[in-house]
This record gives structure tokens, sequence and C-alpha cells, in this order.
């Protein structure tokens, strides 16, 4: 053989090889579900049980979303058997609506979005008018209302008027924290035209029931915990401050809060605040509130339980602060769900560097420096999640699967491909507890290629230092 040949064939060899290679370091996917007629939707939600043998989602649909999403379903992993675990047999495509679940990670329970019963085609499903329910998997379909709602004067101490949304259980299972509409506030906002209908952050804490009274309309729900706001929005923030219009995109830091110079641990949500830039444009910056352990205290802005024409506000002991300033920088905001490691020590976010490109950031609760993550070619897509022992995150970049080191910097050449590219790629990653398996959704086309549905896929993860 000419040299010129086998130099060629020495070279295609070695890249036959290298693509073999890269191709056995990837995990094989796993399809879990396999109905095509309904999607299965994870919702960036924390969907394992607590023994990870089951996976927990909802049934919304392309057109409807959660307000036409009928069922909670949970599916075993692996078997793919599956149960109801909640139904609404007479759901419409304006509600009530059963979505956006998540396990507690410490008692077989999920919660999820219920929309009010009272709901009808002309006052249906709004981010105001739904609520936080709970059931457990020993009695399937007997749902319990978590926070209470109260909209008609006078207003109940730990009862709120809304809204609750993307309920998220502390890593205890005696905190349950979500992102909040006011239906008073929107029903203000529609008379006057001006901006009252705010989104902001509550928690609720298991223990203490709250009763309300009832009303002809069914508008009012006692609820099985006590329930507050806990971050200050306010309409028009004044150019250049902290002070923000909207809380959202919020997570809990930490297993057990996160550590503070004096040795003390502190329960918090991190969470995007949108702020105004100086000449007025919003910008939307990473903070963290904190939160007392007693939340029955009304705070220095006011009743607990709002007024007609004021949100309620926060406990006395919380305090909201501000991490990232970008808003002065030639690529301001930052995006993403804002989440924490473990330990509490860092929190996650998306931003843009100095290319412009979507990254993964981290930045300490306690504030500082933030550390750019990642330095793909490309922005980074989303959905990440810290794994378990803190240590790594995997996100989506590039449709696919990506697994990063907390203590490198990823980019396109060394970043650890768990799944192949695909467009769309898969979306809504969830570790499970024990960090060997990620669960995610992808869109599967029906046999005749019209359809596209959300299925739940399996990744079984070596992870190699």
């Amino acid at each position: 053989m000419p040299l010129s040949t086998r130099s060629t064939f020495l070279a295609l060899s070695l890249l036959l090889l290298m693509s073999h290679c890269h191709t056995a370091t990837q995990p094989e996917e796993i399809q879990l579900t396999r109905d095509l007629r309904y999607n299965h939707d994870l919702d960036n939600n924390d969907n394992f049980s607590p023994d990870n043998q089951w996976l927990v989602y909802d049934t919304r649909t392309h057109a409807g979303g959660i307000a036409a999403s009928s069922r909670i379903e949970r599916v075993r992993v692996p078997s793919g058997e599956k149960e109801v675990l909640y139904e609404l047999p007479h759901n419409q495509d304006w509600g009530p609506g059963a979505g956006a679940v998540s396990y507690c990670p410490t008692r077989p329970e999920v919660a999820f979005i219920h929309g009010l019963p009272s709901v009808t085609a002309s006052n249906p499903y709004q981010q105001w008018r739904r609520l936080g329910a709970i059931v457990q998997d020993e009695r399937p379909g007997q749902a319990t209302f978590l926070d209470a709602r109260h909209v008609v004067p006078h207003f109940t101490p730990g009862a709120l008027r809304g809204g609750t949304h993307r309920h998220e259980w502390s890593h205890d299972g005696q905190w349950i924290g979500y992102t909040y509409n006011d239906a008073l506030m929107e029903a203000l906002e529609r008379t006057t035209g001006q901006p009252h209908n705010l989104r902001t952050i509550g928690v609720s804490k298991r223990g203490k029931a709250v009763q309300v009274p009832d009303t002809a309309t069914g508008e009012n729900y006692p609820g099985a915990w006590y329930s507050v706001l806990v971050v200050r929005v306010v309409p028009q923030p004044q150019p250049g401050s902290d002070e923000i219009s909207r809380a959202a995109s919020d997570s809990w830091v930490g297993q057990q809060g996160y550590l503070k110079p004096d040795g003390t641990r502190q329960i918090a949500r991190a969470f995007l605040g949108t702020v105004k830039d100086k000449q007025g444009k919003d910008v939307n910056e990473v903070f963290v509130v904190d939160i007392p352990e007693e939340i029955d205290q009304p705070g220095e802005y006011g009743p607990l339980e709002g007024t007609s024409t004021q949100l309620p506000m926060p406990p006395k002991g919380t305090s909201q602060r501000r991490l990232t300033r970008t808003a002065d920088t030639q690529y301001p905001g930052c995006s993403g769900i804002v989440r924490s490691s473990a330990d509490g020590s860092q929190l996650a976010y998306l931003a843009r560097d100095q290319a412009g490109i979507q990254q993964l950031f981290v930045i300490s609760p306690t504030g500082g420096t933030s550390r750019q993550l990642t330095r793909h070619s490309s922005d980074v897509q989303g959905y990440f999640r810290w794994h378990p022992d803190g240590q790594r995150l995997a996100y989506v970049w590039d449709g696919s699967i990506v697994l990063c080191a907390l203590e490198t910097t990823s980019d396109d050449a060394s970043a650890q491909r768990l799944t192949s590219a695909s467009q769309p790629g898969p979306t809504n990653l969830v570790w499970a507890h024990d960090g060997q398996t990620l669960a995610y959704n992808r869109y599967v086309k029906s046999t005749t290629g019209s359809d596209s549905t959300k299925q739940i896929f399996l990744l079984k993860v070596p992870l190699s230092r």
C-alpha cells in the first residue's frame, strides 16, 4: 500500500474510532412513556418520588395549557406502568385544570396547580384564579387545597387572594414556595388602567390550617397550610434602584438554606427581580430573600393579608437583596430559574457573556462576584439542574444534554454530551434523588407524523470525574 494511501487509511480509521468512542460514552436513552395521544409534561419541576420509583407529570394540551390538563399521573421507573393520582372528569379547555406537579422529597404526596372549581367559560382559569393542591399517593383523587383564598374584605392573615403557581417543596417537606398573582390587584388594574397585577413570590408552611368564610360565588377556599408573600414588588421602581416590579423564576436556596457569615443557616428563596436601569428600561437581576422561621407576624410594609388596594405584605424578618448588577453592562439581564446547589453555596443562572452569548453563571447567595461556568460558541438553551452532589450541572446546549463540573469551565470541546444533538432538543431536566438517573421530556411524532406529544425519557448517567 502506498504511503499516502496508508496515511489516509489510518486517518480515516482514527476518525471512525474516535467517533465510535464518543458514541460509546453516551448513556442509552430510554423512552419511558409511549402513549402518543397526549402530553406527559414534567414542566421543569421536581418529579421523582422520594424512593425514585415514580415520576409525576401533567397532561396539559398544546392549545389549552394547564387549564386543559384534566389529570395528574405518575409512571413507574423503569417499567412504564401508569397510575392516575388526580382527575377532573368534566374538565374543559377553560378549566378548572390541574398541572405543574412536584413530588414531596420526604413523603408520598404531590403538589400541583388546581384551577378554581367555580370556573366557567365566561370566568375561566387564570393566573389569579388558581390554588395549590396536595394529593397523597395512598388517597388518589382526594385533593386538599394548600393555600387558603380569601377575596372579600375583611381578609384573613395566612390566606392569599390568588393565584399560586409552580409549587416547589423544601427539602424537609415543611415548606412550599411559589410564584403568585393577586385577583384583587388584577381587578384594580383592569378598572384603573394602572399597573397593579404584579407577579411576586410566596411561601406556605405546614402545620397551621387557615379557615375563611364561604362565599356564594365559590371564590373563597380554606387552606391546609399558612401562606404569605415574601417579596415586595412596586408598580414603578425607581430607575437605578433595587426596587422591583416583578419577582419570578424562583427556587429554594440549599437543602437547609445557606450558611451565613456567623455560622448559622438561613432559609431563603432565590429569584429574578425586574429592576429599572438608569434609563428606565426593565432588567432582570438575581435576588435572594431571607425568610424567617415564623411567618405569622406582619412586617413594616403592611398587613400579611393585604387590603383592597394593596398586595399582601411580607412578614416581619424577611429581607430581599440584589446579587447581580448587569443593568449597566453591554448585555444586561439574567434569565432561567435561579437554582441552588444542595449545600446552598452557589446559585446558577443564565446571562450573556462579553460576546453576547448566553452562558451559565454562578454566584454565592451572600453576594460577591459571579463566575462564568460555560464558554460555548452558541447560546446555552437552558433547563439546567444541579446534580444532588452539588458538584455538577446538567443543561441543554446545541440540542444536547450536557454535563459540566463546577470546578471547571465547560466549552464546546470539553463539554460532556450525554445525548446527541437533536432539534427540537430535550427539555424539563430533573435528577433522581440518588443522582443516578436523569429524566426529561422529548417531543415524539405520532405514527402518522402529523402531530407530536411530550414523552418522558430517562438516562442512567455514569459520573466520572
